[in-house]
């Protein structure tokens, strides 16, 4: 039993319940999510993928289009280029076939570390109505490619975005069902006005944020 499983059971144990919840449990809790109503909320956007990008580039994001995983190393170099950042990258293990020398990029499929500049990674969705990726921690979405680079490139497929938040968490209950050890959200670079509130880019991660849509 791990440290966290160990606090949780005694937790339980206070209100008189078994260490760990057996499936009635969960379809009480699964059914109480089901019935709430949902509160008040803005009026939708039309268009997910235009409200996405909007707010998006409003958080400092940039953008580029691929109209499939094929093209996205050339879309990715060509960025790199313009902005004279480096070539070498490194990536979740999901990408590492895109057939980045084609496009003069040398990627390598492993955990940022000190050092590394650039991190390509996927989103498990984007939010339109905050212009905010989700990404959530497991053995092959590794979070250090998203937090450790000063450059975080992600691959966001046009079709995994959602409206909101509310969206975004049902979605990762109906595809994950257990949550995983880890959610993030990233709306932009990192920033902080905490010296003489003067907002600065890169303060504890990436200086840019860069989204690349996919199947546009």
């Amino acid at each position: 039993m791990s440290a966290r499983d160990n606090i949780l059971a005694r937790i339980r144990a206070a209100q008189g319940k078994p260490p760990v919840p057996g499936d009635g449990e969960r379809g009480e809790v699964r059914a109480h999510l089901a019935a709430h109503a949902p509160s008040p909320r803005p009026r939708a956007a039309d268009d997910f993928i235009a409200c996405f990008r909007e707010r998006a580039l409003a958080l400092s994001s940039t953008f580029d289009e691929a109209g499939t995983l094929a093209d996205v190393p050339r879309a990715v170099a060509s960025y790199l280029r313009r902005n004279n950042l480096p070539l070498d990258a490194v990536c979740w293990p999901e990408h590492l076939e895109l057939g980045w020398g084609t496009a003069g990029l040398s990627v390598a499929a492993r955990a940022a570390r000190d050092g590394d500049l650039v991190g390509i990674t996927g989103a498990f969705c984007a939010i339109a109505e905050t212009g905010t990726l989700l990404m959530v921690s497991g053995p092959r979405s590794l979070a250090t490619t998203s937090l450790l680079p000063e450059t975080h490139i992600a691959l966001v497929r046009a079709d995994r975005i959602v409206r909101g938040m509310e969206e975004a968490w049902q979605l990762l209950r109906a595809e994950l069902g257990v949550l995983p050890r880890a959610v993030n959200f990233i709306s932009g670079p990192s920033r902080t006005a905490d010296i003489e509130q003067t907002v600065t880019l890169g303060a504890h991660g990436p200086y840019r944020v860069h989204i690349v849509l996919v199947g546009l």
